[in-house]
């Protein structure tokens, strides 16, 4: 399998109310790359929030003014160091600051996580379809850190039309010895890649993966089927 990944311009900077499929659908057709059926696109959370209105207002000038709402949006908070909280959402991410975001909004406003990513993702999904007449994939990403390991990355936080995960416990290895436990979460690896062409500060909200396996073209959920219960957590 091999898979291209195109940043996707031309996008404009998205306001509340503003249907995200036609505006990400005329984009990537007026582009040199096109939009065919099988294509996957990652979308970043920040302007999924953006167009429903999941922003709020803080005060510009007190650099912890989010922190109340960082307190409002966490159903549990697991850890504290200095100004730094750890979370558990009510979407079920565990996360910074209960995925609350300050960067590439304008000042005096915090973004928030939208309230059900895999339905955003949906919308994308059937307004493309709509417009274009176009089967996609569609990834809401955002950025996590990790435990134990140092620096972000993208994570899939909603999705639909492409797997979360893929499955392949009864598949054998390369030396043909069956796999017991093997469950690959391509929706993060998918978004991950997106974000070296997207970039932190490059405005490219949206990138284009092309080549990704058919059999990963389905209905899924990152709720579903990402998020661990804490019955199978080891940590909680």
């Amino acid at each position: 399998m091999t898979l291209t990944i195109h940043p996707v311009g031309g996008i404009p900077e998205i306001t509340q109310g503003m249907d995200l499929g036609p505006l990400i659908g005329k984009a990537c057709s007026s582009s040199e790359f096109g939009l065919a059926d099988g294509d996957v696109l990652v979308v970043t959370q920040k302007i999924v929030s953006k167009a429903e209105g999941a922003m709020v207002e803080i005060d510009q000038n007190d650099p912890l003014s989010h922190k109340p709402i960082v307190e409002r949006e966490a159903v549990r908070i697991l850890r504290r160091r200095g100004d730094l909280i750890i979370t558990e959402t009510k979407h079920g991410f565990v996360c910074a600051n209960a995925g609350i975001d300050l960067s590439n909004v304008a000042r005096g406003q915090a973004a928030l996580l939208p309230e059900d990513s895999d339905r955003s993702a949906r919308r994308i999904v059937e307004r493309i379809r709509h417009n274009f007449d176009v089967s996609v994939g569609v990834i809401i990403s955002d950025t996590f850190g990790r435990p134990w390991r140092r620096g972000v990355t993208d994570v899939a936080i909603g999705c639909a039309g492409v797997a979360a995960v893929v499955d392949l416990r009864g598949t054998e290895d390369s030396l043909g010895r069956e796999l017991m436990v093997t469950e690959v979460c391509v929706a993060d690896e998918l978004a991950a890649a997106a974000d070296l062409v997207c970039g932190k500060a490059e405005g490219i909200p949206v990138a284009l993966i092309r080549g990704v396996d058919s059999q990963w073209l389905r209905e899924s959920s990152i709720r579903d089927e990402v998020i661990r219960s804490p019955a199978e957590d080891l940590f909680r």
